[in-house]
């Protein structure tokens, strides 16, 4: 729409868009209105239908099978602020705790020893979907219950996953952040239960997902209105076997060029052993990453999931001073 176009003018393009059976989604940014029509048929429409109405300045088709998630609805950054931590903005956001909630004394510990070191946001899983039905599921409800006990003591906030559609509005009364996990990306159900909550959330990247494919189910989330959609990439399968999940870095400059959405990075789960991950944590705040998911647990030699490449308090705290010379290296901070 034209600069400073009048609410009559973009009732009238809504409307009709409407009356020809099309969906709206309306980008209200601080110059100017963008509205999104969507609709299985939009390419038998002439772009003319929309160009001759009031107050349209031009009409582009978005020819990605992303639409709300592509720059060509929005062209600048969105930043997600979540009780005052800005995501996608100069701040580097380290998100860091252990893989799953175990205990009170456990998490307790961890959340104290990453508010200390910098990390504006605690991560704990409280469902844990697994590979086998007989590894540990998490704590559940309990985990949920310390999480929020957490985030009260310390001052932090708190991103924890949700595996089940009717689990969200439980999950959000703990967490701050939602997190959709990897297996769950085309979880189409989920999604759309998350996009309505109008929580912020974390969309993991599939590890068997192209770049389109996971930008695409970010659709699904700003669909239902939720415009606090945090991208994570955090590996994909390849051929290579020395490392449990090949990090495509490539994939942060490709998304910050066709996306406007914020992208963080597991290294972690990238790398699969914790000597690896303070390398690959650095590589991603080079290359341009708005944040970091990285697992630490207070004794990695006894975690029930994912010990191997979870990180000890000190190497965290050690780990954090490296990355704050690379944030400022690249124009950024932590």
């Amino acid at each position: 729409m034209t600069r400073g176009v009048g609410v009559e003018q973009v009732d009238g393009v809504v409307q009709r868009a409407k009356s020809l059976g099309f969906q709206v989604q309306l980008n209200l940014g601080t110059d100017k209105i963008v509205v999104a029509i969507l609709g299985s048929n939009t390419g038998q429409t002439p772009t003319e239908t929309f160009a001759v109405l009031p107050g349209v300045e031009s009409v582009t088709r978005i020819m990605k099978p992303y639409k709300l998630a592509s720059r060509e609805f929005k062209a600048e950054d969105t930043l997600v602020t979540v009780g005052g931590v800005e995501i996608g903005g100069k701040r580097v956001v380290v998100m860091a705790g252990p893989c799953a909630v175990e205990s009170e004394a456990q998490l307790m510990k961890a959340a104290k020893a990453v508010k200390e070191s910098g990390a504006g946001v605690l991560r704990g899983g409280a469902f844990k979907p697994r590979t086998s039905p007989f590894s540990f599921q998490g704590l559940e409800e309990k985990g949920l219950e310390l999480l929020a006990k957490a985030r009260e003591r310390f001052g932090i906030l708190v991103v924890t996953e949700v595996v089940d559609p009717h689990d969200v509005d439980l999950v959000a009364k703990s967490a701050d952040i939602l997190q959709v996990g990897a297996r769950n990306m085309q979880n189409f159900a989920l999604l759309t239960n998350v996009g309505k909550s109008q929580r912020p959330v974390v969309l993991k990247r599939g590890f068997s997902s192209t770049i389109t494919e996971w930008l695409t189910a970010a659709d699904y989330l700003l669909a239902e209105g939720n415009n606090q959609v945090i991208l994570c990439e955090r590996g994909i399968r390849t051929f290579e076997d020395s490392i449990r999940f090949s990090l495509d870095i490539s994939a942060i400059p490709v998304v910050k060029k066709f996306s406007h959405l914020p992208l963080i990075v597991d290294p972690s789960h990238a790398a699969g052993h914790y000597s690896l991950v303070p390398a690959v944590a650095k590589a991603a705040v080079a290359a341009g990453a708005d944040g970091l998911l990285i697992e630490v647990h207070p004794n990695p030699k006894e975690a029930l999931v994912d010990g191997l490449q979870s990180l000890t308090l000190s190497d965290f705290a050690r780990l954090m001073e490296e990355l704050r010379l690379v944030a400022k290296s690249v124009g950024r901070y932590i």
